[in-house]
């Protein structure tokens, strides 16, 4: 099991479309190998993370409540990861 995607299942409040798309791309880089995109290797690529982060999303509403939330916090939820994110869309024109 790739040691990157995160439990979403229970998350207070609900995973987001982000988490989900996020889980997706790191199962698709995992099962692939594929770590940077291509003009050869995008469209397929981009095309398993939609589909695999629509039937996880699925999954998760289908499945009933855990009796305990997750043990670890999801990497987009942490303050450290959110000021990263915000400082890059800052520098992208």
């Amino acid at each position: 099991m790739c040691r990157n995607i995160t439990t979403l299942r229970g998350l207070q409040p609900a995973a987001t479309g982000e988490e989900i798309e996020a889980a997706a791309r790191q199962y698709v880089r995992k099962v692939t190998g594929v770590q940077s995109l291509s003009d050869a290797t995008r469209e397929p690529f981009e095309a398993a993370v939609a589909e695999i982060a629509e039937i996880t999303a699925r999954l998760l509403e289908q499945l009933p409540a855990r009796r305990q939330p997750p043990a670890t916090v999801p990497p987009l939820r942490r303050p450290e990861v959110q000021a990263r994110i915000a400082a890059k869309a800052l520098r992208q024109p």
